[in-house]
């Protein structure tokens, strides 16, 4: 019996959820317009995992314009300009220039020495680096131009070349010798650097084109020998100048500037007197260590003038003012290219107008 009546309340319990469930139905909104309708409750559907959601593609953005940088002036003359841009001198700005002047290969001496001028003659509104190349060229104002020496009694006069291999020593020789042959004058070129394949070949070609006169000897033959029999020949000959190419080894070698010290000392025997010139050809891409170059040559055989070549654009040969103010040597020539005629006496105010360019 017990049974019987539970049975009877869980009837009657769904038939009562049944009706307050079909009461909710009909008291629900209507959907709007579009939708369909049914009895069934709407399916939503839960968000994917992250892991499986469509990936979808960042937008692209355009690279944003980087700010523009200050072009820095490149020439030294627009770096002097730019370090007197507020019209007035401070000390930076002289300490500023004094760098900029190292840096182009003047040389911590010479340097300072052109601050020191600048810095008496600058006023504003003077443009400063036509300043500084007025007193670049001031540095060698004292200097005479240069010229084919004469010996005594119409003898020949007598110049040794130096220099380390590859700054142009035969060239040198060769543009020489075709300059003086333009205005007559008669030229001999000794082959003393007998240590260097071709060199003798090189020095005959050069001879052969200007019409110089050309004493050799096979390679390997003592460099003082040819020296000698080369004062002899010009002096036979009555010549007006001898040229006389010498090795050119690199100048921390000792031997090679003892063999040096040999040439000259044969030189100064054959002519009766030391040679009229020694000329120290130096590239003007060397850079500092042509401080290095004209001490070591100077102390072995009193280099008396130099001749700086391959100054073209790009080199600007700031290291002869370096030369001149800590040795004293004073510029003969310049070569600015491979032809015959690029090479000439040098012409300071020339030279300062393309340094501070």
């Amino acid at each position: 019996m017990i049974e019987v009546a539970v049975f009877v309340v869980v009837l009657l319990a769904f038939i009562g959820v049944g009706i307050y469930l079909s009461t909710l139905r009909t008291r629900a909104p209507a959907p709007p317009p579009g939708e369909t309708t049914g009895s069934a409750s709407p399916t939503v559907e839960a968000p994917a995992p992250e892991s499986q959601k469509p990936e979808t593609a960042a937008p692209e953005l355009e690279p944003a314009e980087a700010p523009a940088r200050p072009v820095a002036p490149t020439g030294l003359g627009a770096r002097i300009r730019a370090l007197f841009a507020g019209g007035k001198a401070s000390p930076e700005t002289w300490a500023g220039l004094e760098e900029a002047l190292v840096r182009a290969d003047v040389g911590p001496t010479a340097a300072a020495a052109v601050v020191g001028r600048v810095r008496e003659h600058y006023r504003p509104p003077m443009d400063p680096a036509d300043v500084v190349a007025d007193e670049v060229a001031g540095l060698f104002a004292e200097d005479p131009a240069w010229e084919a020496p004469s010996g005594p009694d119409g003898r020949p006069g007598v110049v040794m070349i130096v220099g380390v291999n590859g700054t142009g020593k035969t060239t040198t020789i060769g543009k020489i010798a075709a300059r003086l042959r333009g205005e007559g004058r008669s030229v001999g070129m000794a082959a003393s650097d007998t240590f260097r394949a071709a060199a003798g070949e090189q020095l005959g070609v050069w001879a052969e084109r200007t019409g110089a006169t050309l004493v050799a000897q096979e390679r390997g033959a003592d460099p003082g020998a040819v020296a000698f029999d080369a004062v002899k020949a010009a002096e036979a000959r009555n010549l007006d100048v001898l040229f006389v190419d010498t090795a050119g080894r690199l100048h921390t070698r000792t031997p090679l500037m003892e063999e040096l010290k040999k040439v000259r000392r044969v030189l100064e025997k054959a002519a009766g007197r030391p040679p009229d010139q020694v000329l120290l050809v130096l590239d003007a891409t060397t850079g500092q260590n042509g401080i290095q170059q004209a001490r070591s040559f100077t102390e072995a055989v009193d280099v008396t003038g130099v001749v700086l070549t391959k100054l073209d654009g790009t080199a600007r040969g700031g290291i002869v003012l370096a030369v001149r103010e800590e040795l004293g040597i004073p510029v003969a020539l310049v070569g600015t290219g491979e032809g015959v005629g690029d090479l000439a006496p040098f012409d300071a105010t020339a030279f300062a107008r393309a340094l501070i360019a």
